[in-house]
């Protein structure tokens, strides 16, 4: 019983001005690596390591900041869905891996009910070395932040 309450998720909703679209064209192409320059105070470096921005199986390193502390990830791409403006990336090296088994997070972004803009969905699932590890709410924060930096840095529907 105990292994399973180290397996978790947690979810947030941005509401964004950009539409789903829009933001998810810039998590899957070659886009993705100007979030740096969009958010510089949360992301010091993104870069493909292997394979093409967009494609499932594609690497991508970050170097970025939490928590004050500059840290490092890398992940594979591990789906996307241009249907349901959804992406998920699975991290497989890097510091959060210094406290979970395992890492990964997803984005989709839907309409929002009425008018313009969008409503960003945030997933984190992990699983825990131990009990003794924090939920990463800091990192959904992160997350949560990236996305609206991201909005801003996106043109605005008139």
């Amino acid at each position: 019983m105990a292994q399973a309450a180290l397996k978790s998720k947690l979810e947030a909703d941005v509401e964004i001005q950009a539409s789903p679209q829009q933001f998810y064209h810039m998590l899957v192409s070659y886009k993705l690596r100007d979030v740096q320059h969009t958010c510089n105070d949360k992301i010091q470096g993104v870069d493909l390591q292997q394979g093409e921005w967009g494609k499932v199986g594609t690497i991508i390193s970050w170097s970025y900041v939490h928590d004050g502390e500059t840290k490092v990830a890398t992940d594979v791409i591990e789906a996307i869905d241009p249907d349901k403006n959804l992406i998920t990336f699975r991290v497989i090296e890097g510091d959060v891996l210094k406290e979970h088994k395992s890492f990964s997070l997803s984005l989709q972004a839907s309409p929002k009910g009425r008018g313009s803009g969008s409503i960003v969905h945030v997933t984190l699932e992990y699983e825990k070395l131990h009990d003794g590890v924090a939920d990463p709410e800091s990192l959904l924060q992160l997350l949560v932040d990236l996305t609206k930096d991201i909005d801003a840095h996106l043109p605005q529907p008139n």
